[in-house]
């Protein structure tokens, strides 16, 4: 990296908020800044949905207008109804991905004042789920914030008009098997919307930050055999800038000789912190950088490699050493059972036999946790295959995996 790309790495990173112990662990927390992660095309998909429900419900409305007592509070929760709506897709385009608090109380005040109008004008005819529209239409509108504010908000905002749709059927409908499916089915319309939007929502991001933290885990294959991480790239440039500071400075006669203690103080930090980035640079391999910078493996794989072995496997072997390895962690999230993965490296046996070539053997075993033989992805077997010959066996009811591979001779290198 140039002095230039140095600074211009560091300017931008004083913009940014530091980074936390992982890569993927800067998409925590998606929800704070709201429809981040391409997650604007579900809400554009969201509002849509709700607008064609919008046309729905004034069919139901007009179809029912001769049955109001009075039309005056259902027109009225109508009017209020499409008028948020309408503001809201404004103020929305405006703002971006941000939603504050306050514009969020606003809209669900408004959303209540529907239900509450809708209510009052069906209120006699004793049959809230066969007359209800415009309330059934507030619990669509709420799938216009579904990316913009957290999943407990709107489940919680979901549950609330649930309650008001359960309590007013209650007070207003006599349930009998006739009326009993009608109610059922228009509570559901009003409240299920919101809350499949939220999970959609959050098996979408998980899906993105899985994806995300596997593609920023995989450019560790092609990396040396001794290499600092991915974060540790900012962190250079950040300690390179400030060293050229005080180093032009001193230049330049800002900062006379002999130096203060304070400024004795910051460049002796300076020079411990560059120092302790090049030793870990000599004793890191990529597959230490690939486990503990992944959000997902990190928690997951146990490494051993005490003589540093995984340097020595070329860029296939490490592929499929990070493929089969991530299959078998990955696989635990989607059925929701906790497994772990104990990966050791060596040692090396002691044996004279000469390899062709004169390659040497290292040994890798793969110890698992929740994993029978019979539950293993045919994937996982084609990403062990490219490592090199293998042993499978039961380990304390899970699968073990003892692999045998050959790497070139350092000292022919």
């Amino acid at each position: 990296m140039t002095r230039a790309e140095t600074a211009e790495a560091t300017r931008r990173g004083r913009h940014t908020k530091p980074s936390s112990p992982g890569v993927a662990r800067a998409w925590r927390q998606p929800n704070e800044r709201g429809a981040t992660l391409g997650t604007g095309h579900l809400g554009l998909g969201a509002s849509v949905l709700c607008v064609v429900q919008a046309f729905y419900g004034l069919a139901l409305f007009a179809a029912h207008w001769d049955s109001y007592p009075r039309t005056l509070p259902v027109v009225g929760a109508w009017a209020l109804y499409l008028a948020t709506i309408a503001v809201a897709i404004i103020i929305l385009s405006t703002l971006g991905d941000r939603l504050p608090l306050w514009i969020y109380g606003v809209f669900l005040l408004l959303l209540a004042g529907v239900v509450v109008l809708d209510f009052v004008a069906i209120w006699p005819l004793g049959d809230i789920g066969g007359y209800a529209t415009a309330s059934v239409s507030a619990g669509f509108g709420l799938l216009l914030v579904v990316t913009l504010r957290a999943g407990h908000e709107l489940i919680a905002a979901a549950s609330t008009l649930a309650l008001a749709f359960c309590t007013a059927i209650a007070l207003t409908t006599p349930l009998t098997p006739s009326t009993l499916p009608t109610q059922l089915s228009t509570v559901a319309l009003a409240v299920l919307p919101s809350v499949l939007g939220v999970m959609v929502l959050r098996g979408f991001r998980r899906m993105v930050q899985v994806e995300l933290d596997r593609v920023l885990v995989q450019s560790t294959v092609s990396a040396p055999r001794f290499a600092v991480g991915m974060l540790a790239s900012e962190e250079l440039a950040r300690l390179d800038l400030d060293a050229e500071e005080l180093l032009d400075a001193v230049a330049t006669g800002r900062t006379p000789l002999p130096l203060s203690p304070e400024d004795a103080s910051v460049a002796a930090t300076l020079a411990t912190e560059l120092r302790l980035h090049l030793i870990e640079g000599r004793r890191e391999t990529w597959l230490y950088h690939a486990v503990t910078e992944s959000e997902l493996l990190g928690k997951a794989v146990s490494l051993t490699d005490r003589g540093s072995l995984a340097g020595l496997l070329d860029p296939t072997q490490r592929d499929g050493l990070l493929s089969g390895v991530w299959l078998i962690v990955s696989d635990s999230v989607k059925s929701k059972a906790p497994r772990t993965v104990q990966l050791t490296l060596g040692p090396r046996p002691q044996t004279s036999e000469r390899l062709a070539g004169n390659r040497i053997a290292v040994p890798i075993t793969i110890t698992t946790t929740n994993l029978p033989r019979n539950r293993v992805d045919p994937a996982i077997w084609d990403s062990i295959g490219k490592i090199g010959r293998y042993r499978d066996s039961t380990h304390n009811g899970s699968l073990r995996l003892d692999i045998t591979c050959l790497v070139d001779n350092p000292a022919d290198r």
